[in-house]
């Protein structure tokens, strides 16, 4: 280093009087720079990739769809016979039993109706044994000309009219028995009554538009959820393309998520999907029935369901730390091929699973996919690949369906 501050001057110098060339003066730099000694540092190790195998497995499929929860038979209980409220015979927000009385209705203009008609048929039936007798008589004597055919079809007139009359006096009776017993009203169905609209002294009138309460049973209970017809195709065309089977038990089977995000611990049945298509959303309701013992769910609460749509017996499924984008957002990963270099490979995403992509196209089985370690990786750079630990795994994609036939511990 001392040479070279000594020797360049004096070159600089020449080289302004012309007396030694510019190539040598680039020697002397050379020289001079070689004399520390040092040497060209060696190439870095190939960066170490955690991998993991591609195999196919069996993954059942689900989607989540929002929806209402309603009760399972709803009852307005409306007054069948007008007339005044007497009493109120239960408490609201009970539970109520079919069949228990709920209101009282003063009885005694229908018991009086009751009692009329109740005299009437008497009057009719002691009528009519009389014009009987006198219509059989007259059918004799009318054979021996001893009265006119006249006077005997106006006695046979008589008992028909009789009959009519005792049969109409019955029907009034069994009708103002009806309206008696209407003036206790009773629950149609066993469930939880709500609040009262009338209080005692109120005037009701039969058939009226307010209830007088509404009963709902809520266990079970309905949830009511809609489905897009664009997905409803979706579904059906991967059916039939083999994409997804249908098999097993619980196929049906729905579980529930409340509005504060837990799980409801009972699982439900999917139980029809409705034929008719909404006009103004394009989406068709599915309806699920749940248990409802310790009354969790009320009617009209948000929920969300999972639905099974079927199963997928060729899934490809990954951790979602292992998907990059690229400058386009496109979705890719890396793969460590046979020459053990890294190479991109772009996917088609079909859904998130959790924390991981289920993988529609990109990826077959026996690749194997970089999951730590990308940020050392560049296309056809070679790589060290080392099976994910179970620690790494763990941390890589938690939850994440074991891989079948992967080294991890």
């Amino acid at each position: 280093m001392r040479l070279t501050r000594r020797v360049l001057p004096d070159l600089l110098t020449w080289c302004s009087n012309g007396a030694v060339s510019v190539s040598l003066l680039s020697v002397a730099l050379v020289v001079g720079g070689c004399g520390h000694g040092q040497q060209a540092p060696p190439p870095l190790p190939p960066p170490e990739v955690a991998v993991i195998p591609i195999e196919p497995q069996e993954v059942v499929l689900t989607t989540e769809l929002p929806g209402r929860t309603a009760a399972y038979r709803v009852s307005e209980i409306r007054p069948q016979v007008s007339g005044l409220i007497q009493k109120r015979l239960f408490e609201e927000g009970a539970d109520v039993k079919a069949g228990q009385i709920l209101y009282q209705i003063d009885p005694e203009p229908f018991q009086t109706a009751l009692d009329n008609a109740n005299a009437a048929l008497a009057r009719a039936e002691a009528n009519l044994p009389a014009i009987k007798a006198r219509a059989e008589r007259f059918k004799e004597l009318v054979i021996e000309k001893a009265v006119s055919q006249q006077d005997y079809d106006d006695a046979a007139g008589a008992e028909k009219q009789a009959e009519a009359e005792v049969a109409f006096w019955k029907a009034q009776v069994e009708t103002a028995r009806i309206n008696l017993g209407y003036c206790r009203v009773v629950a149609p169905i066993s469930g939880r009554i709500g609040r009262s609209n009338v209080t005692e002294g109120a005037i009701v009138t039969a058939y009226q538009p307010v209830p007088l309460a509404t009963i709902q049973q809520l266990d079970p209970m309905y949830v009511d959820v809609p489905q897009s017809t664009s997905e409803l195709l979706r579904l059906q065309q991967r059916l039939a393309e083999g994409r997804l089977t249908r098999k097993g038990a619980n196929q049906h089977a729905v579980e529930l998520r409340l509005e504060d995000g837990t799980t409801y611990p009972l699982e439900g049945r999917l139980q029809f999907r409705d034929v008719s298509v909404e006009p103004s959303t394009g989406s068709v309701i599915l309806r699920m029935v749940f248990p409802n013992p310790k009354g969790v769910l009320l009617p009209g609460m948000f929920v969300r369901a999972l639905v099974r749509e079927g199963v997928n017996e060729h899934a490809i499924v990954i951790p979602q730390q292992a998907v990059s984008r690229d400058p386009k957002g496109n979705p890719l990963a890396f793969v460590v091929d046979a020459d053990g270099n890294a190479q991109p490979r772009m996917l088609g995403l079909d859904r998130a699973i959790g924390n991981t992509w289920l993988v529609a196209s990109g990826l077959a089985a026996g690749d194997r996919l970089i999951v730590e370690g990308l940020q050392r990786v560049r296309p056809g750079v070679p790589v060290r690949a080392a099976p994910l630990t179970a620690q790494g795994k763990e941390t890589a994609a938690p939850g994440m369906v074991p891989q079948p036939g992967s080294n991890a511990e």
